[in-house]
């Protein structure tokens, strides 16, 4: 074999090195860079530990995620979701942060509306239903506020 040859053998290996390296970094970071999907938002009075990337269900199976959380001006809490592009949402859509196994992950559950309207890309989900905090109901129930 000649030198030159080698040579490209090697510069193969290394783009194929390469390319493999970059392709688990975006799978096991669970990057989304060539995702499709859609925007909507959200706002609730307390969001309580959720987080960037928690995951947002319908019926139990995850069908988008998370993507920004940001604080209004009136102190309340904003919520990006983006959804997979299959998902429909109708104007009576209800989303409630809801609370997962023992360890207590959050994650966002969206009841589904009847109504005939759609919630367009970039709309608001108009019902929603904070976290329920034990702590706080611990407290009502103890001081006789129930």
């Amino acid at each position: 074999m000649s030198r030159g040859n080698i040579e490209l053998l090697v510069g193969l290996f290394v783009l194929i090195g390469l390319a493999s390296l970059t392709y688990l970094a975006l799978h096991l970071g669970e990057l989304e860079l060539f995702s499709h999907g859609y925007r909507v938002y959200a706002v609730f009075d307390n969001i309580s530990g959720l987080k960037t990337g928690a995951p947002v269900e319908v019926a139990g199976v995850e069908v988008g995620k998370v993507e920004a959380v940001e604080m209004t001006q009136d102190f309340r809490a904003k919520l990006t979701l983006k959804l997979d592009t299959k998902v429909v949402l109708k104007e009576d859509t209800i989303a409630s942060i809801r609370t997962k196994g023992i360890i207590g992950d959050k994650f966002v559950k969206l009841t589904p509306g009847f109504s005939d309207k759609v919630i367009p890309p970039g709309g608001t989900i108009r019902e929603t239903e904070s976290v329920l905090e034990l702590e706080e109901l611990i407290s009502k129930y103890v001081h006789g506020k129930v």
